[in-house]
């Protein structure tokens, strides 16, 4: 089965800037229930949507999660993030974990499916969004409606906390792709003027919603764009214990994982 009419799946997807053309092609076939949607889903490629969005999923470290069209699609990178909340999940007895920003919520997806007793909480902004990510967490999980800290209830501590925000310049987002630019939230996407604003909020507020012992680490979104990578901004004064971790850095509670900035800035609270 391919699309007809303007040639073959992989050409048309080609012609309209698609890297991995023959691979997109597979995907969409393997999808599609017909030629008829075939076809359909070939011409939405060509108009630059996210192949992801076109056939409704993205595997992630060999997992498949539900996106959809107007979402923000999780991307590759993210794989990083996920390990290292999976590895802080693992060390904690039935852990509380909290993905900020979550968007498809791909990280605490992935806890959950992959440590036992975990339990997920996720926060967006956008409704949209949480309807995507209740199908690809589990029943029990809970998710937040709101702005930042603001979304969640008084009180509210975790183990984990894990987020990907926001991170593009106000000026800079006719440098990203054209598939975010027409096809993804721009409130998803842009961080303020210097593209800081939500990692700013989520640093500032974390030590407030951190266990004796938890851990936060924020990712970026907009790995593999053009838009320029911003300085990670410094550590605000707190109670919490701020470490900045270069990709040299291997003592705790340092790790290799680094943002697009060059290291991960990781809020850990003291244990004793």
């Amino acid at each position: 089965m391919d699309a007809g009419g303007q040639g073959t799946t992989a050409t048309r997807s080609r012609a309209s800037g698609g890297v991995f053309a023959e691979e997109e092609a597979e995907v969409a076939r393997a999808a599609a229930r017909d030629a008829d949607e075939l076809e359909a889903m070939t011409r939405r490629r060509e108009a630059g949507e996210f192949l992801e969005q076109v056939v409704e999923e993205v595997e992630v470290m060999g997992e498949r999660l539900v996106v959809a069209p107007g979402v923000f699609v999780p991307r590759q990178r993210t794989a990083l993030l996920i390990g290292e909340a999976v590895r802080e999940a693992r060390a904690r007895r039935a852990p509380r974990v909290l993905e900020m920003c979550a968007g498809a919520a791909p990280v605490a997806a992935l806890v959950a499916r992959g440590v036992p007793g975990a339990r997920v909480h996720v926060a967006d902004v956008d409704d949209a969004a949480l309807a995507v990510a209740r199908q690809n967490l589990p029943a029990e999980a809970v998710l937040h409606l709101g702005d930042g800290w603001a979304a969640l209830p008084p009180g509210e501590r975790f183990d984990v906390i894990a987020a990907v925000p926001p991170y593009v310049p106000r000026d800079r987002l006719a440098l990203m792709p054209r598939e975010a630019r027409e096809h993804e939230p721009p409130a998803a996407l842009l961080g303020g003027e210097d593209g800081l604003d939500h990692v700013r909020t989520l640093l500032a507020g974390a030590a407030d919603r951190l266990a004796r012992g938890g851990v936060v680490a924020p990712g970026s979104r907009t790995a593999g764009s053009a838009a320029p990578r911003p300085r990670s901004p410094a550590p605000p004064a707190g109670s919490a214990r701020w470490t900045r971790c270069s990709a040299r850095t291997t003592a705790p509670p340092c790790s290799r994982v680094r943002d697009p900035a060059g290291d991960l800035i990781r809020i850990q609270q003291p244990t004793d």
